[in-house]
């Protein structure tokens, strides 16, 4: 599937779908239609260790651009890695170490949107 193509919650399960695939842990995605003005979507997950959210970026990163032709408008936070954010424009990207995620609470920052648990650690 190309960008024309990827509606907003086909990307957002694209990239939780590539996170899992790099072991990311704790994924949600957060449906932000009707509640933020700048995206649809916000995909927050984990990594243990700042390695390891460095991977999970490198994984979204290369899938989405080798299989949707899609780069990230904008990363930040990549050196740390302590937080990256990956902006996709209708999906913005948090990936957090556990202790950097559980200071900032974005899902408790927004809790009035619909949130969704993804990938292998979620409750099915």
């Amino acid at each position: 599937m190309t960008h024309d193509q990827l509606t907003g919650s086909d990307m957002a399960a694209a990239i939780a779908e590539y996170a899992d695939d790099r072991k990311a842990i704790d994924i949600v995605e957060l449906d932000l239609r009707g509640v933020l003005g700048y995206a649809d979507y916000f995909v927050v997950c984990s990594g243990n260790t700042d390695r390891q959210v460095k991977a999970i970026h490198d994984g979204i990163h290369m899938e989405m651009k080798r299989t949707h032709g899609l780069l990230p408008r904008r990363v930040e936070g990549l050196p740390q890695a302590q937080w990256v954010l990956m902006d996709y424009l209708d999906v913005v990207v948090h990936i957090f170490t556990p202790e950097t995620r559980e200071f900032y609470r974005l899902e408790q920052l927004w809790g009035e949107a619909p949130a969704r648990a993804v990938g292998s650690g979620a409750e099915q």
